[in-house]
C-alpha cells in the first residue's frame, strides 16, 4: 500500500474495516476493538485512501459495502484466517488437533456417507468438535465461515482447494413394475414415449441426459420436455423411481442399494453416458491450514476412500440392466 501506511497501521485499518462491516457501524466496531468510533472511521478512511477506492458508503444510520468493499472483505478474511492459523499451528505442535470444525454438505450425502464416519473422527481426536450444516444450496465458504464444504457436480475453478472424493457417475433407472407396464426403452429416442423424472438444480437448470451413438457421436435428451415429475433433491428422484413414477437419472451411489435389492433396474446402460461430475472436499487456499481442519480433511478423505458405495465400477451395473 502507498500513502504512508506501515504494516502495523495496515493491520489496524483492516481490522477496523472488517469489524465495521460485520457489526454494521463504526460505534459497534469500536466497542469490539476497544477504541472510539472516530478511530475506526479514521482507520477505514486511511485504508480507502491507501487503496484508492471507496470501500463503504456511509449514512447516519448504516454502512453499505461497495462492490470493491465486498471483494476486499473476502480477501481480508482469508488474510486474518491465515494469521489465526499461524497461531493455531504453533500451539498445536504441543497438542492434538482441537477446536471446532464447521462443515457444509448436502442432505443426501451428509446423512448417508458423512454421518456414519463422524463418530470415529471424534474418537480419534477427542478434543475436536464438529458442526455440520445439511444444506443443498451452494454456500460461500469463506463469507459464511465454513472450514470444509462437500460439494458435487461440475466443480468450477476458484480460489478454493478441491480434494476429489469420487467420480459422481450417473445412471438411468426405473422400477421393474414400471418397465413391465410401459416397456423397456432400447434406444434414446424411445424415451419421448416414456414417463420421465427430471432433476432441477437449485439454479433452475434441468439436468440433461447424455448418450453415445454407435458412431461415437454424443446426443442429449432434455427430460423437461416429457417430465411427469421435476424434483430438486437427488434422493427424491430415487424414491420416485422406486415408486414406479417413471425413469430417472440418478447418482450410482444413490441407486446402488436399490439395484441390489431388485427395486430398480438399469435402463439404456450401453448408450447412457455417466457424465464427468465429481464429489469433492473444498476448503480455502491458505498458506497454513489449521491442524483441526487438516486432521478432519485427511480423515474424511481416508474414510470416503473406503466407502465401497462411492466407488462402484460402471461395468458392475451390467448385472442389473433391464
Amino acid at each position: 500500500m502507498e500513502n504512508g501506511l506501515d504494516s502495523t497501521q495496515r493491520v489496524r485499518a483492516i481490522l477496523s474495516f472488517v469489524q465495521a462491516a460485520d457489526a454494521g457501524s463504526f460505534a459497534a466496531a469500536g466497542r469490539v476493538l476497544g477504541v472510539t468510533s472516530a478511530a475506526v472511521s479514521k482507520n477505514v478512511a486511511s485504508l480507502e485512501k491507501a487503496l484508492g477506492v471507496r470501500l463503504m458508503n456511509r449514512t447516519t444510520r448504516t454502512l453499505k459495502l461497495t462492490e470493491e468493499g465486498s471483494a476486499f472483505l473476502r480477501q481480508a478474511r482469508v488474510a486474518l484466517d491465515a494469521l489465526d492459523t499461524a497461531i493455531d499451528t504453533v500451539s498445536a505442535q504441543r497438542a492434538a488437533p482441537s477446536g471446532r470444525v464447521r462443515i457444509s454438505t448436502s442432505v443426501a450425502f451428509g446423512q448417508e456417507h458423512l454421518m456414519p464416519v463422524l463418530p470415529q473422527l471424534l474418537s480419534r481426536y477427542p478434543a475436536l468438535s464438529v458442526d455440520v450444516d445439511f444444506d443443498d444450496r451452494v454456500v460461500d465458504l469463506v463469507r459464511e465461515g465454513y472450514d470444509v464444504v462437500i460439494r458435487g457436480g461440475n466443480i468450477p475453478d476458484s480460489a478454493l482447494i478441491a480434494r476429489p472424493i469420487f467420480h459422481l457417475n450417473r445412471v438411468l433407472v426405473a422400477s421393474p413394475d414400471y418397465l413391465a407396464h410401459h416397456g423397456v426403452p432400447r434406444a434414446p429416442h424411445e424415451l419421448r414415449a416414456h414417463r420421465v423424472i427430471a432433476r432441477r438444480f437449485l439454479s433452475g437448470q434441468i439436468s440433461p441426459w447424455s448418450f453415445k451413438a454407435e458412431d461415437g457421436s454424443l446426443t442429449t435428451f432434455d427430460p423437461s420436455d416429457t417430465a411427469v415429475l421435476t424434483l430438486s433433491a437427488p434422493e427424491s428422484l430415487v424414491r420416485a423411481a422406486c415408486d414406479s413414477a417413471g425413469i430417472a437419472q440418478v447418482g450410482v451411489h444413490l441407486a446402488w442399494a436399490h439395484l441390489r435389492s431388485g427395486a430398480l433396474k438399469v435402463v439404456l446402460h450401453r448408450q447412457h453416458q455417466p457424465g464427468n461430475y465429481e464429489m469433492v472436499l473444498q476448503y480455502p487456499h491458505r498458506a497454513l491450514l489449521a491442524p483441526r481442519v487438516q486432521a478432519t480433511l485427511d480423515y474424511l478423505q481416508e474414510a470416503f476412500a473406503k466407502d465401497e458405495r462411492l466407488h462402484i465400477p460402471l461395468n458392475a451395473l451390467r448385472a442389473y440392466a433391464a
